[in-house]
């Protein structure tokens, strides 16, 4: 079944609203109702649909639920992991008196972890650069991060897990002033 064109191919037939082409259906499938334009094409990339073609360096994927580039053998940490390592904290910090709990970070920041970080298998990920982050993101991330998180006491604390906990990348406040991402590395392929 053919559809006929409804603006016609002379001059005197309807014409679509300008900059709005009427592009055909396919074949097989009906067009607009009469008196309707079809719907214009939806430019490339505009994003409807999967994850805009990008091109993907060896050694990576493209995680489809975030859009990152994370490393191959890594994932996103998932909320359960992230909440446990905020527990894991505590008892770490007391074992080693505190002082201890801040030498062992000042230590593994350098390589995108804090204490509990590194005994869950996780790091902090910068995927602006698409490297661990380093020891400075790290104590931005941990310093003024945590003194902003904790400022406003329990508005800033809830507002950082509800951010952590709703957003696909799974966020915390103090995640989004380092511009850093957490990842599960079960295989420890980020060391370095």
């Amino acid at each position: 079944m053919t559809v006929p064109d409804p603006y016609g191919a002379d001059q005197g037939a309807a014409q679509p609203p300008p900059g709005q082409g009427y592009y055909p259906p396919p074949p097989g499938q009906a067009g607009p109702p009469p008196g309707f334009t079809g719907a214009p094409a939806v430019p490339a990339g505009y994003g409807y649909g999967p994850n805009p073609a990008v091109a993907v360096p060896p050694g990576m994927y493209l995680d489809q639920v975030t859009g990152l580039l994370l490393p191959n053998g890594t994932e996103l940490a998932s909320v359960g992991r992230r909440i446990g390592a905020g527990f894991l904290t505590i008892p770490l910090a007391i074992a080693t008196l505190g002082i201890g709990y801040v030498i062992w970070g000042l230590v593994v920041w350098g390589n995108g972890q804090t204490p509990a970080l590194q005994v869950l298998g996780m790091r902090a990920w910068r995927p602006e650069t698409n490297r661990v982050a380093g020891f400075w993101i790290m104590a931005l991330r941990e310093i003024p991060g945590r003194i902003i998180n904790h400022v406003f006491g329990i508005f800033t604390l809830l507002t950082s897990f509800v951010l952590f906990v709703a957003g696909r990348e799974h966020k915390a406040l103090h995640d989004w002033i380092a511009g850093t991402v957490v990842l599960h590395d079960p295989d420890r392929r980020l060391a370095s």
